[in-house]
């Protein structure tokens, strides 16, 4: 891809391919952090085989991925293989959650800077954009960073009590 392209996204099964997609390109690029924002990222292919095959070619120790949601109940039933994947990475991994004043403003967004963004705009009509663009990296970057400096810690490694 030109990586002065935008491309939009129409559909759900747009938005999962781009996700795909976006995750392998970071695989590739190795970029030293990626973003991560959603209500509660239950539709995100985050428990397929290949999603967490490329976050493990991209995870090493100085790097950092971030995950911010409103909640993480989804995890343990649809993101089973991607939880095995974080007790080994926990180290690079941030799971935080906003509080619910600020639960309707999260986007649903991937940024790994330097590389690639896809954001939904419009997450209940899957309307959104695939974009390479400097402008809209850094903006969706410092978006996806002010809701993390707004959260709190959640989705402990362990879950005690299972």
């Amino acid at each position: 891809m030109s990586h002065d392209e935008r491309r939009l996204i129409t559909t759900r099964q747009e938005f999962d391919d781009a996700l795909r997609a976006a995750f392998a390109e970071v695989a590739a690029a190795g970029c030293r952090e990626l973003w991560l924002c959603d209500d509660d990222f239950a539709a995100w292919p985050l428990n397929e085989r290949a999603v967490v095959e490329h976050l493990a070619q991209w995870a090493m120790a100085h790097r950092h991925l971030a995950l911010i949601a409103r909640s993480f109940d989804e995890f343990p039933r649809r993101h089973a293989r991607w939880l095995e994947w974080r007790r080994v990475w926990s180290h690079v991994v941030s799971c935080r959650a906003v509080d619910e004043a600020q639960a309707a403003q999260v986007p649903t967004l991937l940024v790994a800077p330097g590389v690639v963004t896809v954001r939904l705009a419009d997450p209940v009509q899957c309307r959104g954009s695939v974009s390479w663009h400097a402008a809209d990296l850094t903006k969706n970057r410092e978006t996806a960073e002010a809701f993390f400096q707004r959260s709190g810690e959640a989705l402990p490694v362990t879950l005690l009590g299972i």
